[in-house]
């Protein structure tokens, strides 16, 4: 019994000196004190030089050729063969035959009101032989070279009044415009191309029975294009025909070069813009293509370009002065799609160039290229790169 009260004693004693030992180092114990890493940030400014900006109008547009017919006919036949197939793709000179349509029918009619003009003509001879001899010649010369195969000469001029009123009397003016309006329609059985150009829709095929005022197809010229372009009204004052025009894929992998050719003088009433058409020539421009235009509408006096991003609140820009950031006032004058052309900035500013994640006004940084910068070091050394 008496050791065990002995081991009891010795074990309570060891826990109050071990509990003694642990609180006198717990409080004797020397807390670090904690230092606070000042972090300062590095910016990139540009120095301010105001001077002349050209403000840019940006816009999209259809490519379109500037001379493109579309094809109509305006006669009823058969489409015969032709020289070319007519196919999309398919190209001709001036001049060309683009399509034929089958005209026996009508050429026989055509031959038929020849033979009514030369009857009610030699009918009139002997009565102008005795009434009006001054003007038998020069009927009996038209006889003799009519050309039943060839196109209808003009009718000799009335030697007189009573000449003319003679001839009307006996049909034969009427006779003749009748077959002069038959031999223009059948000249329209046969479609030439008005210009060098290329088809780019064909409607219609080879033995095809074609019918008055069906649409057979297009054809454009592929040398020349236009690009209809919306632009603010605002800008109306400064769109001037010849004004030169910058022209580039969507995917900005090839530019053109091209002129404002003709501006439309109505402002359309829903968007409130004005329509302008830019000129552009390129072998490999294709109708259909959509581009997009750079017109170069006027020059910014006294002002200076930054990047949209770093307006702040439309209104404001940071700058550097002294490692410190300010926010100084800006006019905005004209906006585009990623810059913004200001007012109101003095030269020699520096502006920042990029935008700062979590920038304050009083906020220390060091500039891009400057010596580290200290609490007590706020000069810096070198100037804004």
């Amino acid at each position: 019994m008496n050791h065990k009260y002995v081991s009891a004693i010795l074990g309570l004693a060891l826990i109050a000196l071990g509990g003694y030992g642990a609180s006198y180092l717990i409080s004797n114990k020397k807390k670090p004190e904690s230092v606070v890493q000042k972090v300062v940030k590095t910016v990139y400014v540009d120095t301010v030089q105001n001077g002349e900006v050209p403000v840019i109008i940006n816009a999209n547009g259809t490519l379109v050729a500037k001379r493109r017919i579309e094809l109509y006919s305006e006669v009823q036949g058969v489409l015969l063969n032709s020289a070319k197939l007519f196919k999309e793709g398919q190209e001709y000179r001036k001049g060309e035959v683009l399509m034929q349509i089958d005209d026996e029918e009508f050429f026989a009619s055509v031959q038929s009101q020849k033979s009514t003009l030369i009857n009610l003509v030699t009918g009139i001879m002997p009565d102008l032989r005795l009434d009006y001899p001054e003007a038998f010649p020069a009927w009996e010369t038209y006889l003799q070279n009519f050309n039943m195969k060839g196109l209808t000469p003009e009718l000799p001029e009335p030697s007189s009044v009573q000449v003319k009123n003679f001839l009307i009397g006996r049909g034969v003016y009427a006779a003749y415009y009748n077959l002069k309006n038959l031999e223009k329609r059948l000249s329209k059985h046969i479609l030439r191309a008005p210009f060098n150009g290329i088809l780019t829709e064909a409607l219609v095929n080879e033995g095809t029975l074609i019918r008055n005022g069906q649409k057979l197809g297009e054809f454009i010229d592929p040398s020349v294009y236009e690009v209809e372009v919306a632009v603010n009204k605002s800008f109306a004052p400064y769109l001037k025909e010849g004004e030169e025009v910058l022209l580039n894929n969507l995917d900005n992998t090839e530019s053109w070069k091209g002129t404002v050719s003709r501006v439309n003088g109505k402002i359309d009433q829903s968007t409130q813009t004005i329509t302008a058409f830019v000129e552009v020539t390129a072998d490999e421009l294709k109708e259909g293509m959509y581009l997009e235009a750079h017109i170069h509408a006027r020059d910014a006096q006294n002002a200076y370009q930054i990047e949209r991003s770093l307006l702040v609140d439309q209104s404001r820009v940071y700058a550097v002065k002294d490692t410190v950031l300010e926010l100084l006032p800006v006019k905005p004058v004209f906006f585009s799609e990623k810059h913004v052309i200001v007012e109101g900035l003095k030269d020699g500013a520096r502006v920042l160039s990029r935008s700062v994640p979590g920038a304050y006004p009083g906020m220390v940084v060091k500039i891009s290229g400057d010596r580290d910068v200290s609490m007590n070091d706020t000069k810096p050394n070198v100037a804004a790169q």
